[in-house]
């Protein structure tokens, strides 16, 4: 039998196109893999194996990768407090190599040399999978269709329809893309600056400002930079997270649009919901300013930037990111405790922060009170040394006048 295609595939109008598309081009069976990051539940990995099916694969092969991306990239992107252009946590994209990772190992489980993905010439993706690919199994030839023909998704729509094969919800009108971290959402309101999608086309928030929720109280615990328990219940992190967006969601938490540079140098704007990344980020923000001095915070705060940028770009098999990711971990040491969040429409206001390892908490001063380890003197004379460069500038500056 000829060796299959193995295509990525999401179930959305690209890779469903792509699965009759490569079977008529290149005459070969094609098998389709979804490696599950986030945000498919069992319904809805029947339904994409279905799908599959009815598209005219000869096999359909889910991967549970959700614990693997936590321990690979989210713990880091929390650790971090990473957010593109001070907004977006990530939600979707930081994935992609991962997903490349499995495809190239289940192609060479299956003795295929040839695999697919339905990423388009327009987009990040094509080069996040594109530079894990060709880092990982170069020996793998790689197939984009969509990307390589310049197939509109209207094209795509009739080709479908013309053969009587399913066409993915609301004829791809947005393109969603959904993973354990959050939801983006592109449509043509996202293709200038203008304006907001529409209330319905939001996920996992449609609805939530109509009548607004009372607000809640939960506490989230970290352990050394990592979400272990919410509300006193220890979780694993992939169910702490699950547990955080289905809370947050209603709340309308985590909603936003992003407006960004690209990987190929253009802007390019999205909508997002990231209920959870957004609630355990400010949690977590919250509890280093408690725990960490602020020298490491401006330190980690840059190569978390990096680093960031790197996960974005595709690049996370650089081995700087190991670098970086040893970096964040040693950073965490003491940032333990329980972070107090209000839930309210449209935000997540941190209350308190509870932590045995507080920086505050291990001063006998009192911040605008009472001096602790020095005395009236010494603030004087730390006030006056401080004042010294201000000084001695302001001088030489008067005498060469």
């Amino acid at each position: 039998m000829t060796s299959p295609i193995v295509l990525a595939f999401s179930g959305g109008l690209d890779t469903s196109y792509c699965v009759p598309w490569l079977a008529e081009r290149h005459d070969r069976p094609v098998m389709t893999l979804t490696v599950d990051t986030g945000g498919l539940d069992a319904d809805a990995a029947a339904a994409l194996a279905d799908r599959s099916k009815a598209l005219g694969a000869i096999d359909h092969v889910t991967v549970d990768a959700r614990a693997a991306f936590f321990d690979e990239v989210l713990r880091f992107l929390v650790m971090g407090n990473v957010r593109r252009g001070e907004v977006y946590p990530l939600c979707v994209g930081a994935e992609r190599g991962l997903q490349a990772r499995e495809l190239a190992r289940v192609a060479r489980e299956m003795g295929a040399t040839t695999v697919a993905h339905g990423c388009t010439a327009a987009g990040n993706d094509q080069v996040r999978f594109e530079v894990a690919l060709r880092t990982l199994a170069p020996e793998l030839e790689v197939l984009a269709p969509v990307r390589d023909h310049s197939v509109e998704r209207a094209v795509q729509v009739a080709y479908l329809e013309k053969k009587s094969m399913p066409v993915p919800p609301a004829g791809g009108t947005y393109s969603i893309n959904r993973g354990l971290w959050g939801i983006t959402i592109g449509g043509r309101e996202t293709l200038d600056s203008k304006g907001s999608i529409p209330e319905d086309a939001w996920v996992l928030t449609r609805g939530a400002f109509d009548t607004p929720r009372t607000p809640e109280r939960h506490v989230v615990r970290f352990e050394r930079g990592v979400p272990t328990a919410f509300d006193g219940e220890a979780l694993d992190p992939v169910a702490l997270i699950e547990r955080v967006e289905a809370a947050a969601a209603p709340f309308g938490i985590g909603r936003g649009i992003h407006v960004g540079d690209t990987i190929l140098g253009t802007k390019g704007r999205v909508a997002f919901e990231a209920p959870a990344a957004d609630v355990l980020i400010t949690a977590h923000r919250e509890l280093e300013k408690l725990t960490l001095s602020g020298r490491q915070a401006r330190v980690k705060a840059h190569v978390a930037g990096v680093y960031g940028d790197l996960v974005h770009e595709g690049q996370s098999l650089d081995p700087v990111c190991r670098d970086i990711e040893a970096l964040l971990l040693s950073s965490q040491a003491t940032v333990t405790g329980d972070v107090a969040v209000r839930f309210q429409p449209g935000s997540a206001f941190v209350e308190g922060v509870d932590a045995p390892h507080s920086l505050m908490a291990a001063s006998k001063g009192v911040y605008g009170e009472a001096a602790g380890e020095w005395t009236p003197a010494d603030a004087l004379g730390f006030s006056k040394v401080l004042a010294l460069p201000g000084i001695l500038h302001r001088r030489a500056t008067e005498a060469s006048q």
